[in-house]
């Protein structure tokens, strides 16, 4: 297994872990997201790769410069392992990656926002260390663009 940079190219089989997530992702759409995640300068896509090159597991993250603090923080968006590739160290090379990634960009911490039924990937994380932050606040907007 390789850990790499994602790839435009990696977007259908990043959509079709995105569908084992109940999100219905097209491939369209998800290499319209990596066109513009990928050159985004505060984000990056790394993907696990299997010995014929298949994505069988990624996250997505962005890092944000924190106004009032020394350490910058590193937000993980989106984290998959494709169903059949889980329990044997995927995830936890992929979150090994995740942390090296965040040392470099100078983050003191990294975040990672879970749904509530997702009680496995709670499991998970607490594993690797992470603590249950409960106060999270959210305003939805409106598509329309004013």
């Amino acid at each position: 297994m390789d850990i790499r940079s994602g790839r435009w190219q990696d977007a259908a089989q990043i959509a079709e872990l995105l569908g084992q997530l109940d999100y219905a992702a097209t491939v369209d759409f998800v290499e319209d997201k990596l066109s513009r995640l990928i050159q985004h300068l505060d984000a990056q896509l790394l993907v696990a790769a299997d010995d014929v090159d298949r994505v069988i597991g990624f996250v997505s993250l962005h890092f944000i410069p924190q106004l009032g603090v020394e350490g910058d923080f590193c937000r993980i968006s989106y984290f998959c392992v494709d169903r059949k590739s889980r329990s044997v160290g995927v995830g936890k090379r992929l979150e090994a990656a995740i942390v090296e990634a965040a040392v470099q960009r100078q983050c003191d911490r990294i975040e990672v926002h879970c749904h509530a039924r997702r009680s496995r990937a709670h499991n998970f994380y607490a594993r690797r260390g992470y603590s249950e932050n409960p106060k999270y606040l959210l305003k939805r907007l409106n598509r329309c663009v004013l």
